[in-house]
């Protein structure tokens, strides 16, 4: 019986990690550019009145 190659199966591990945790990444990048932070302090303007 062959012995099992854990150097090999590290690697993959490590593989679907590292990509798992650049799709996250990426996911985050795309929400913050999609959606500025707004400024807490700054009150909404109401676009309906003409004061």
């Amino acid at each position: 019986m062959p012995k099992p190659n854990y150097e090999f199966a590290k690697r993959q591990r490590d593989l679907v990690k590292k990509q798992k945790k650049e799709q996250k990444q990426q996911r985050k990048a795309g929400t913050q550019q999609e959606q500025p932070p707004e400024d807490p302090l700054k009150p909404p303007v109401d676009k309906t009145t003409d004061a």
